[in-house]
C-alpha cells in the first residue's frame, strides 16, 4: 500500500517524466534485455528500433503517475495492457524482473541526487501496486480461458489447414487444433498470440482473427512487412500441414451489441478484424457502412468477399478508396475504387449514414487513424461511440 508521502513523491516526478520519460524507458529496456535476455521473445524488436515501444511505455508510466490517486481515470489503458500481456502470456513471475530494471533505470538516468532512496522506495511501492493490479487481472483471464469450452492455457499446437494469398501483401492462414478438439470462441475484433522460431530465435506476435468464430478453426491474415521477421517467415516458410503454436484469443477492441448503424473504417491490413465484425453484424438487420482504404488494387485484400456480401445483404453498403489507381474514377473498370486519393473528410461525410448517431470502429496505419478520428469528431459522430485499436504499441491519436 502506498503511503501518502510516497504518492506525493510519485506526483512530484510527473514533470521529470514529461521531459525525459522516453530516455528513461529506453535505458530501462537496455537494462532489461542485458540482465534478462530470456524476456526478449516477448518484445517486437522492430518496435524497439523505431522507438514506438519506448514512447508507449513512457506514456503509460506518465499516465500512471498522473493518476496515482485516481487509477479509475486510466480508463481503457489498463484493459489494453492486460489484453496485450495475455496474448503474450506475460506471467506474475515476469513482473519482478521488469521492476528491478525499471528502478535501476530511474536511479541511473535521474542520478542519485534526484533519485534518492525515498524516490526509489516510492516508485518501488508504486510499481508493486501496478504489478498486483495487472497480474491479478491477467490471472483471472488465464483462468477463464483455460476453463471455458474449447479453452486452454499457454501454447497449443495448431495445424495449418490452408494458406491463401489475399493480395500482393496479405496471405491468410487457416489453422485447426492438432488434438482435434474444439477451440475457444472469441469476440469479433479480437486477436491471437503466435509463437514462432525464426533463425533459431523464439518470437511472439499477435494477429487479428480475420474470420468469424466457429468453434473449430482460427484464421489470421498476415501482411508481409519489410524487415518483419515473423511476417516474412509466415509468407515464405509456413505451409499447409505445418504446426504452429497459438495462445488463446484476447483483446478489448470488440464489436458490441447495438441497434445503431455500424461504420467500419479500415486502412490496409487494418481490414482484418473488421471482417469478423462484419460477419457478426450481418447476422442481424443492422445497417453497415464498410469503408476501406488501400494503396492500390493490387494490395486490396478481400474485395471479392466484401462485394459478395454486399450483393447478398441489402443493409451493407461498401466503399473503397485507393491512394492510386491506373484507371479514371468512374470508368467502366470492375476493379475501380469509389474514390482515388487519400481518404478525406469530404469523402467520409458522403459515405457515412445521414444520422451521425452511429457506432464507428476504425483501424489502420497511425496517420490514417489520426485523420479518421479527427474527421469523425468534426462530422458529428459522438466520441464515446468511436472505437480504435493499434497494431503494436498503443500511441496517442490526438
Amino acid at each position: 500500500m502506498l503511503t501518502q508521502e510516497q504518492r506525493a513523491i510519485i506526483t512530484a516526478t510527473v514533470p521529470i517524466l514529461e521531459q525525459g520519460g522516453e530516455a528513461l524507458t529506453r535505458h530501462f529496456y537496455k537494462n532489461l534485455f542485458r540482465d534478462h535476455p530470456e524476456v526478449l521473445p516477448y518484445f517486437n524488436q522492430a518496435h524497439q528500433h523505431s522507438g514506438d515501444q519506448q514512447r508507449a511505455l513512457a506514456n503509460g508510466v506518465l499516465m500512471y503517475a498522473k493518476h496515482i490517486d485516481q487509477l479509475a481515470a486510466l480508463g481503457d489503458l489498463v484493459a489494453t495492457i492486460v489484453n496485450k500481456h495475455v496474448a503474450l502470456q506475460i506471467r506474475a513471475e515476469h513482473y519482478p524482473l521488469v521492476g528491478a530494471s525499471l528502478l535501476q533505470a530511474i536511479r541511473e538516468v535521474l542520478g542519485a541526487e534526484v533519485a534518492s532512496d525515498a524516490v526509489i522506495d516510492a516508485w518501488g511501492a508504486a510499481y508493486g501496486q501496478l504489478a498486483d493490479i495487472l497480474a491479478g487481472e491477467e490471472g483471472r483471464i488465464y483462468k477463464a480461458q483455460a476453463g471455458a469450452p474449447g479453452g486452454w492455457s499457454g501454447a497449443r499446437d495448431f495445424v495449418v489447414r490452408g494458406k491463401t494469398v489475399e493480395s500482393g501483401e496479405i496471405t491468410s492462414f487457416l489453422m485447426a487444433p492438432a488434438d482435434g478438439q474444439p477451440v475457444l470462441d472469441f469476440a469479433p475484433g479480437q486477436y491471437i498470440g503466435v509463437l514462432a522460431s525464426v533463425d533459431g530465435m523464439p518470437m511472439r506476435r499477435q494477429y487479428s482473427l480475420s474470420a468469424a468464430s466457429n468453434g473449430q478453426t482460427y484464421r489470421i491474415s498476415v501482411k508481409r512487412e519489410e524487415g518483419g521477421k515473423v511476417s516474412n517467415f509466415f509468407h515464405d516458410h509456413v505451409q499447409a500441414g505445418d504446426t504452429v503454436q497459438l495462445t488463446p484469443p484476447s483483446g478489448d477492441f470488440v464489436l458490441t451489441e447495438s441497434d445503431k448503424p455500424l461504420v467500419l473504417i479500415s486502412g490496409g491490413v487494418g481490414i482484418t478484424p473488421t471482417l469478423a465484425m462484419l460477419t457478426a453484424a450481418l447476422r442481424g438487420k443492422r445497417p453497415v457502412h464498410f469503408i476501406h482504404a488501400a494503396r492500390n488494387q493490387g494490395v486490396h485484400a478481400f474485395r471479392a468477399q466484401i462485394d459478395a456480401l454486399a450483393a447478398q445483404h441489402p443493409q451493407l453498403q461498401r466503399y473503397y478508396c485507393y491512394a492510386e489507381h491506373d484507371g479514371e474514377q468512374g470508368a467502366p473498370d470492375a476493379a475501380a475504387p469509389d474514390a482515388v486519393g487519400l481518404l478525406s473528410k469530404e469523402q467520409l461525410n458522403h459515405w457515412l449514414p445521414a444520422s451521425r448517431d452511429v457506432d464507428a470502429y476504425f483501424l489502420g496505419p497511425q496517420p490514417f487513424m489520426r485523420a479518421v478520428k479527427q474527421y469523425l469528431r468534426e462530422l458529428g459522430v459522438p466520441e464515446r461511440q468511436t472505437h480504435h485499436e493499434f497494431f503494436g504499441p498503443a500511441a496517442a491519436l490526438n
